[in-house]
């Protein structure tokens, strides 16, 4: 049996909420200035990498957002994550990979300076670009009247 984004409503892991093109444009403007910041030469592989997986959460949210949801506080960044198996249809294997970084990007953030590499660094920057850019053809296909003219 699937489980679907109406499954995770009843469990009250997502709510329903109604979008809007600016909340979009704002969304998809924070993934631009995040990929962009990511590639500011001198920064470390910590800020890096917590710079591009910024812009693929709010990619993820972006898409979330557009399918009329948004998460419940718990597990916010996991849910949305994991969410895009259901938006944009991403494989398995790609979720599992943004969801290495989200665990990452917490150790780098809160508990431990210096654990990224700059591998760590350019993986996810690829990650998020990849993300940002099947977000917007999505949108183009399913949610056009989203996108600013």
């Amino acid at each position: 049996m699937s489980v679907s984004l109406q499954d995770w409503l009843a469990n009250g892991w997502l709510k329903k909420h109604q979008t809007s093109r600016r909340e979009i444009q704002n969304l998809l403007n924070l993934v631009d200035r995040d990929l962009r910041d990511s590639r500011t030469p001198g920064l470390s592989a910590d800020a890096k990498l917590s710079l591009a997986y910024e812009a693929a959460l709010q990619a993820a949210s972006a898409a979330l957002a557009a399918a009329g949801f948004r998460t419940a506080a718990e597990s916010h960044h996991y849910r949305t994550i994991q969410s895009l198996a259901h938006t944009i249809e991403a494989d398995a294997s790609f979720v599992s990979e943004l969801d290495h970084f989200r665990v990452k990007r917490n150790t780098v953030k809160y508990e431990l300076a210096g654990t990224a590499s700059e591998a760590d660094a350019r993986r996810i920057v690829s990650l998020a670009e990849r993300l940002s850019e099947d977000v917007l053809g999505w949108l183009r296909e399913k949610h056009p009247r989203l996108l600013q003219k």
